[in-house]
This record gives C-alpha cells, sequence and structure tokens, in this order.
C-alpha cells in the first residue's frame, strides 16, 4: 500500500473518531456527493440471513438509490408503466413505512427496460425532502408527509429515460434536467420551488453529428477557498457554474464519444482536479481548477480518447488514485489521478456495475447488477477481495452508510445491514 493511501486512510480515521454525531446519509453518492463515509465501523460481510437488522419488501423495482436523513430513510418506486410514481418514508430503526406519497402520470414516457421509472435518488436536508419523478415533476415534502411544493419543468423524452439527482445546498434545489429535446441545469428556491435560474444545454437530446445526446450526471457542489462552483459532465463538456446564478464560470471540451455524446458519471473531485468520464466506451477528462472561460487548452490535465470500458459507476478517489467500477466489461480499475493511466484491471465476480462504489470504513464497497455488494480494498498494487455479500434480487443502485449501518435497494427488497 501506498504512503499516500496510507496517509489517506488514517485521516479518515482520525476524523471519524472526532465525530459526535454520525453522518446522515442524505443524497446521492452521500453527505458531499463525493461516495465518501467519514465513519469507520461498518460490516465487511453479509447475506439474505446474516447482518440483516430489517428488511422490507418493496412494491416494484428502481434504479435509486436510498437515503438517509434525521431518522428516516426514503426510497422511491413507481408501476411498471411509469404511471404511478411514489416517494417512501420508512423509520430507520425498524424499517416500517411512515408514510408513502404517489404521483399520478397521464402521458406515456420514455424510458428502457433496464432503466425503470423512479431512477432519481431523493435529496433531504433533515426537515424536507426533495424527489424528482421525471415529466411528472419536482416535489418537495416535509418529514411527515405534507407537500410543500411541486415544480412542473416540463417533459423529460430519452429513450433510456432519466437519472439524475436533485443536490441541495445553501437554499437552492440543483438538477441536471433530462435528457430530452431540452436539457438544462436549474436551480429552484428549497423553500418555495420558485426557479432561481436556468441554463440551457445546447442541442438537448438531438443527433449531434449523427450521434445520440444525453447527461444522467448529477452535479456536484465543489468548494476551492473561498469560491464555490456547481461541476457537471453535459453531453460534450464538462462546465463549472455560479451556484447562486447560474453564469459560466468554465468550460471544458472533450466528451465527445465515437459511439455517442452520452455521460452517466457524475463528477469526481480530488483536491484541484475534477475528472469526468463518459459513456458508451467515450473519453475521459481531468481538469484542473481555477480557470475561467474555455479552459480545454489550459487546464486539461489528460484527456483519455482510447476505447474506454462503459462507465455508469462513477468512481471513488483514494489518495491519489481513482478507483472504478465498470458496467461492461465488468471490470474493476485504478487509475492514476495526476495520468488517467491504468495501475491495475481486474474481473469482478461476475457482473456488471450500474450502482455508484462507495469508500468506507478504510475499504471500498459496490454492488453490481446481480445484487451482489463486492467489498475490496483500495490497493495500489493489486485487486484484493474482502468479501462478496449477495442479496436476493437484482440491483442497479449504491449503498447508503450511516452510523455503522448500510442500506440497500434491490429491486424486491430495502435492506438494513448491521453487525448483530
Amino acid at each position: 500500500m501506498s504512503r499516500s493511501l496510507t496517509h489517506s486512510i488514517l485521516a479518515v480515521a482520525i476524523l471519524t473518531t472526532s465525530l459526535a454525531v454520525a453522518a446522515d446519509w442524505p443524497g446521492f453518492r452521500g453527505l458531499k456527493g463525493n461516495a465518501v463515509s467519514e465513519e469507520a465501523s461498518f460490516p465487511l460481510k453479509w447475506s439474505k440471513d446474516e447482518n440483516v437488522k430489517w428488511r422490507i419488501d418493496m412494491p416494484n423495482r428502481g434504479n435509486e438509490s436510498p437515503i438517509v436523513s434525521n431518522g428516516h430513510v426514503f426510497a422511491t418506486s413507481a408501476t411498471d408503466d411509469g404511471t404511478t410514481r411514489r416517494l417512501h418514508c420508512f423509520d430507520r430503526k425498524d424499517g416500517k413505512q411512515k408514510w408513502v406519497k404517489e404521483v399520478t402520470v397521464a402521458e406515456k414516457e420514455k424510458t428502457h427496460q433496464t432503466n425503470p421509472f423512479g431512477a432519481a435518488t431523493p435529496a433531504a436536508d433533515g426537515e424536507k425532502v426533495i424527489v424528482w419523478h421525471g415529466s411528472a415533476g419536482l416535489y418537495c415534502y416535509d418529514f411527515e408527509g405534507n407537500e410543500l411544493w411541486k415544480k412542473d419543468l416540463g417533459p423529460v423524452g430519452h429513450i433510456w429515460g432519466y437519472g439524475s439527482s436533485p443536490v441541495i445546498h445553501d437554499g437552492l434545489v440543483y438538477l441536471n434536467y433530462g435528457p430530452g429535446e431540452a436539457q438544462f441545469l436549474v436551480a429552484v428556491k428549497l423553500a418555495d420551488g420558485e426557479v432561481a435560474w436556468k441554463v440551457d444545454e445546447p442541442g438537448g437530446n438531438n443527433a449531434r453529428q449523427g450521434k445520440m445526446a444525453g447527461s444522467w450526471s448529477t452535479p456536484v457542489i465543489v468548494k476551492r477557498g473561498a469560491e464555490t462552483q456547481l461541476v457537471c459532465s453535459m453531453p460534450t463538456r464538462v462546465v463549472g457554474v455560479d451556484p447562486k446564478t447560474g453564469d459560466l464560470i468554465w468550460e471544458c471540451q472533450g466528451l465527445i464519444g465515437r459511439n455517442g455524446n452520452l455521460v452517466y458519471t457524475s463528477p469526481v473531485v480530488a483536491d484541484e482536479t475534477v475528472i469526468c468520464l463518459g459513456g458508451y466506451t467515450g473519453p475521459g477528462v481531468a481538469v484542473k481548477l481555477g480557470g475561467t472561460g474555455d479552459v480545454t487548452e489550459s487546464h486539461r490535465v489528460w484527456h483519455a480518447t482510447d476505447k474506454n470500458p462503459q462507465r455508469i459507476s462513477s468512481g471513488v478517489v483514494v489518495g491519489e488514485h481513482l478507483f472504478m467500477a465498470n458496467a461492461g466489461p465488468g471490470t474493476f480499475q485504478c487509475l492514476e489521478v495526476a495520468t488517467g493511466k491504468e495501475v491495475w484491471k481486474a474481473r469482478g465476480p461476475g457482473a456488471n456495475h450500474w450502482g455508484q462504489m462507495v469508500f468506507a470504513n478504510g475499504h471500498l464497497y459496490v454492488t453490481n447488477q446481480k445484487g451482489a455488494t463486492v467489498v475490496f480494498e483500495p490497493s495500489t498494487e493489486e485487486y484484493k477481495e474482502v468479501a462478496t455479500n449477495q442479496l436476493d434480487a437484482a440491483s442497479n443502485s449504491t449503498p447508503a452508510f450511516s452510523d455503522g449501518e448500510i442500506f440497500l435497494r434491490t429491486a424486491k427488497s430495502l435492506y438494513c445491514i448491521a453487525a448483530e
């Protein structure tokens, strides 16, 4: 194990011991949107019968991920035809459902069989929870299940459906809306749902240079000194905007792929570098923060244009390396953050990965499409598997980590995993 990696793990452990209150997992990829838990005690092994605190049946499959906020667990579901979409609220102590809110969709909406409706992960701030139901709109509820507001942002229409998740920060809710005939970044006020700003992305779902285009990327909040940016991967480029106004701070080209201008992953931040990876074997870019305007020539650190794996899971940075779990083929990779070069590649235990990888307890966790969560060491030498934990059904979701417990969504069930 490298010295930098050891220091990184020790820093996480030291920080964890100073936490007085366990961290919630209130949105997609966790508290900071980086898929890192700052706690240090989670189970490494479980099964359908081992280390299960509770399990509840879900009415329909879904690609969303559960979140945990202020003693509540939130998840979504939808009927197979998408006409009814739901937000579920559960008590984290015992899994009992507190309430469920349903939204009816009149017009048929496009999606793909691999991406059922209910694909967006909710976001919460301890008092309010936001859920995006695609063409049905953006909804806000309090923790008692009372609807506070809803916002119709227009139809979504893509052959692969929708999947970006809302992000709550500093009184605003951010969303990468689309893909469809229109794709745009939008911020609405958490208090009342009124639009604070909206910035259209040129092209939407229209073919560009004869290729399908679309972004399912969830934006991330990036803090650099006194400056805060909202960074998102769009169909052909990466953008950093002012989160208060939507004004463009910088853009970097480089996500145009041979098979389509498609992005499924979210940006991954490593100190001063943002890494964004295209889908459908598309390219990846690393951008150094600090520039303004078009920074393609001045701040693009590397541009991986060779044929890459299919990437839906965003990966996690540990120390000076990026660890990836790929969607096709189902391989794991360790890449250098500084260069993008591959350090090692290994086959996982027999399935592709759509769920996001998480760094917790000094280990990497990722759930594959067969519903098995693989746990391995963040080694820069080789793939070192610790456990493969199989549950009851397939899964495209990301586990949530909170107070020593892991919350997992499969096509059939919602689990709370905890040491017995």
